[in-house]
């Protein structure tokens, strides 16, 4: 048998993930920037537009899913 989670505790639940794919996504963009930084602008940027393509993309799944279950 499922247990059934409140709202609250599924909002708990759901910060908690936010944060990690967030953290990875600021991540992959503060790389990008040190490699703008440090060695070639083109690969920095390749990196950073990943780490905002990857934001967008999570954004756009957790608005899709936070409409389904509404």
């Amino acid at each position: 048998m499922k247990k059934r989670l409140s709202e609250q505790q599924e909002f708990e639940i759901m910060k908690l993930v936010l944060d990690k794919f967030l953290w990875i996504g600021f991540i992959i963009m503060a790389f990008g920037a040190y490699q703008m930084a440090t060695s070639s602008f083109a690969n920095g940027l390749i990196w950073f537009v990943s780490g905002i393509i990857f934001l967008i993309l999570f954004i756009v799944l957790i608005v899709k899913e936070y409409e389904i279950i509404r």
